[in-house]
């Protein structure tokens, strides 16, 4: 037994699948070893010695690698579909039927246990998890105060020891690593409801997420509101030039960002544009012009650079739709402050209030987006566990509600506290611009855990 454990062992650090350096966790903390199965799908033999038999199992992730026989089995989707049968849990099972949990690597085993609580939802038994390689910072004494019993094929300090017996890593390698796993340990709270608790994420104050924004509009519009200690942006819905320019220097103090649509203006210049600019920088906020391209990336860069309104030259932010693809986000170049609108806030624009997962994965998956900004209705999308995200959410009033022409109205408690958004934009509702202001900050503030 011990021969197959120390071959494979060696194996999997012919793969590279073993890596010594330093390494960044998802936690944040440098790591001098990294362990990486994701290499192994590329090596059929490989594959074939960590296979792992029972009777019904369940995999957690479709990413993770296929450690399986054509057994009959279950599998978890983290984010369920909103098309097809939308299930969390895919394959074909009954009540009281016992399910193992399979995993290639086990730290804390908070993942294992985000895995369980649908299955036992489901009423799936589960009272055994197996996994290929357990990093031996707590996950068996976390699993076991909630009744799960871990068995790991390898251990991390075994195959350390292997390694160092055949020359593979120094010595010295070896005890550091050792002295990492001993004061590494991850402990989880005994309960379900705690865990959750304590998995919230600590909401940053908007200077300190500044330093992780690589969006250059992202990184100025969060130190501006750090700075002016507002995350109160106002749509200018007017229809002359004279209403704008009086409307944003009224509300000009009291916000970070204001949003126009020079389209709908009856006597547009380029006049205004200058004259609009002046006073954005006279009271310190950003023009974010509501544009919402929705064409191929040429297109777009047209739109964006020329005609009549020359987007580009004034304003400091833009946007464009999610649902025609990447080209809409290509388009207004790798300078442009961006934001994906993901769902616009009236009721008649989506039959099924989600945001479809295409939109998702265009928006997240552009470099510059990915620390930019989003616009969407608060309801349309959890909060992103990255801090270089900003959400802006729009129809934003002094109480819940709706109108008669579809739009949806939400408090600033309710957009900044409890859906943990960071900037409200506020539009024929407002009368009193520095209520909301002040509102809203206390609002984030207050929400911090």
């Amino acid at each position: 037994m011990w021969e197959a454990a120390a071959a494979l062992v060696l194996a999997l650090a012919d793969a590279e699948a073993v890596k010594f350096g330093e390494f960044k966790l998802k936690s944040g903390i440098i790591s001098p070893i990294y362990i990486d199965l994701r290499v192994i799908v590329s090596y059929p033999d490989l594959l074939r010695r960590a296979l792992v038999r029972r009777r019904r199992r369940c995999r957690r992730r479709p990413v993770r690698p296929p450690l399986r026989r054509p057994l009959h089995r279950a599998a978890h989707r983290d984010e369920v579909k909103d098309f097809g049968t939308r299930k969390a849990i895919e394959g074909v099972f009954s009540s009281g039927q016992s399910c193992l949990v399979i995993e290639d690597l086990v730290t804390s085993g908070a993942s294992v246990l985000e895995t369980v609580e649908p299955l036992t939802a489901a009423r799936l038994k589960v009272s055994d998890v197996v996994v290929l390689i357990d990093r031996e910072q707590g996950g068996g004494d976390n699993l076991r105060r909630h009744g799960l019993r871990l068995h790991s094929a390898i251990t991390l300090t075994y195959a350390v020891d292997v390694l160092v017996k055949h020359g593979r890593v120094r010595e010295e390698v070896a005890a550091s690593v050792k002295s990492f796993v001993r004061s590494n340990r991850a402990e989880l709270p005994s309960t379900a409801s705690s865990l959750v608790a304590a998995k919230k994420p600590k909401r940053l104050a908007y200077g300190e997420r500044a330093v992780l924004a690589q969006n250059a509009a992202g990184k100025k519009l969060l130190d501006l509101m750090e700075q002016k200690k507002s995350n109160l942006s106002v749509a200018a819905d007017v229809t002359t030039s004279e209403e704008l320019l009086k409307l944003a220097d009224a509300v000009g103090p009291e916000i970070c960002v204001l949003k126009t649509h020079v389209d709908v203006l009856s006597d547009f210049s380029e006049e205004l544009t200058v004259k609009l600019r002046a006073i954005a920088e006279k009271h310190d906020f950003m023009i974010f012009e509501d544009r919402k391209f929705a064409d191929i990336s040429n297109t777009v860069s047209m739109q964006y650079e020329g005609g009549p309104f020359k987007i580009v030259d004034w304003s400091d932010i833009t946007n464009a739709h999610m649902v025609p693809g990447p080209g809409s986000i290509d388009g207004t170049g790798e300078g442009a402050g961006f934001a994906a609108t993901c769902r616009d806030e009236l009721q008649r624009n989506s039959s099924t209030g989600r945001v479809p997962s295409s939109s998702r994965k265009n928006g997240c998956g552009q470099s510059r987006l990915r620390h930019g900004i989003h616009l969407h209705k608060s309801c349309a999308w959890a909060q992103a566990a990255n801090p270089g995200f900003i959400h802006m959410t729009p129809g934003v009033q002094t109480s819940a509600g709706g109108d008669d022409l579809g739009q949806q109205y939400s408090t600033p408690e309710n957009v900044i506290a409890d859906r943990q958004r960071d900037i409200i934009i506020v539009g024929r509702g407002i009368m009193h611009a520095g209520w909301y202001r002040s509102n809203a900050w206390e609002s984030q503030k207050n929400s911090k855990p």
